[in-house]
């Protein structure tokens, strides 16, 4: 079989996050073809991440060839590893582009795309710019939409209006602010950080502030989370079940698992699911009221926890779109749209960087040294 050429040699998205790796991998003409994630606790050290690009190469061996793209976005550089963010990215880019080689290029919202030279200096344009990815495809599909991407930490709630993404904030510090970065998700998140209080048998039980049970365990007693999205170990370090769901959501208000009956803790793990929906509420509703377009607007939903994003469409009497479909996904192949969405920074930068291909007229996407520039 001979090398592919550089005009059909295959693009890999990448999103490197603190929790998971995910890629996938696009042909130059802009057509999905695969998408995989793998776990990476890169908090505990650079040999996760280097683990995660062995187990790439394995599963795509044309991702070694030089005429492969690899495009890269990234929100790891916020773990605590590194001494700050600006270190964080200096080190991903480095590692990433050794690996990869150097036709890999960095994902830097408006500046375009950046060889990995230019990363050092202008850092800022890289760090946490996944969700801008996701965005920018979202508004190059739909006019006017909210992105909502609730994955296994976080959640993004991103403004569209006339096919420009609105969001208020750019860092991860004024999304906070802006409610556009919810620090939420339906697997990591421990129960004390969604409420103090908590109703059960009647009564509001006051939280305990430990460590005892994730989201994780919520969404394994309300049969929502996918086990292929359960990749990181348990509060307890025990059994991902949900016997022991049981055990670790009683703990959260004093009591043990034979304290209830099953039916009674599924109950109470739907009220966890109503405390966390309504936080997602709130922060949907200050979003919106930044622009009057919005009254209206699809929820676009995203991320392995996008059956809340659902939920909230219902709740808000909005329609529904999966990210999936703006990728090109038939809905009928369930199981292949779950994980399109569930990796939807890695295939936005994949299918955006095809994109600045294809514009290019078959050439290159430019590589800037330069923030400024961008691909054309």
């Amino acid at each position: 079989m001979t090398a592919p050429t550089l005009h059909d040699a295959p693009v890999f998205g990448w999103d490197v996050g603190g929790a998971h790796v995910k890629v996938s991998m696009a042909t130059r003409a802009g057509v999905l073809a695969d998408v995989a994630q793998w776990a990476c606790p890169l908090w505990q050290g650079m040999a996760h991440l280097e683990r995660a690009i062995d187990a790439m190469f394995e599963r795509w061996p044309a991702a070694a060839d030089p005429a492969a793209r690899h495009a890269v976005t990234m929100t790891g550089e916020m773990v605590d590893l590194f001494a700050d963010r600006a270190e964080g990215v200096r080190a991903l880019t480095r590692a990433l582009a050794q690996r990869l080689g150097p036709r890999t290029m960095f994902f830097a919202g408006d500046a375009g795309w950046l060889a990995r030279s230019a990363c050092a200096e202008h850092w800022r344009k890289v760090a946490s710019a996944n969700w801008l990815a996701t965005a920018q495809w979202v508004a190059a599909c739909l006019p006017d939409a909210l992105l909502v991407d609730i994955g296994s930490t976080t959640t993004d709630i991103i403004p569209i209006v006339g096919r420009r993404v609105v969001a208020r904030g750019t860092s991860d510090a004024e999304r906070l602010v802006s409610g556009e970065l919810v620090y939420q998700g339906v697997v990591r998140t421990p129960l004390c950080g969604l409420a103090h209080r908590i109703a059960f048998r009647g009564e509001h039980a006051g939280v305990m502030n430990e460590w005892f049970a994730t989201t994780a365990d919520v969404y394994r007693l309300t049969g929502e989370l996918w086990p292929e999205h359960d990749q990181h170990p348990s509060a307890d370090n025990g059994p991902k079940t949900q016997a022991a769901s049981r055990v670790r959501i009683a703990r959260m208000i004093g009591r043990d698992a034979a304290d209830a009956s099953d039916a009674e803790w599924r109950r109470f793990a739907q009220g966890w699911r109503r405390e966390q929906l309504r936080a997602l509420e709130t922060n949907l509703a200050r979003v919106v009221a930044q622009d009057a377009a919005l009254a209206a607007a699809p929820i676009v939903g995203a991320g392995c926890g996008r059956f809340l994003a659902a939920a909230l469409a219902r709740q808000e009497a909005r329609s529904y779109v999966d990210f999936a479909r703006l990728a090109g996904i038939d809905g009928d192949d369930a199981t292949r749209a779950e994980w399109v969405s569930t990796c939807a920074p890695s295939v936005a930068v994949a299918l955006l960087a095809s994109m600045a291909m294809k514009g290019a007229g078959g050439n290159e996407a430019h590589l800037s040294n330069d923030a400024s520039a961008r691909a054309a």
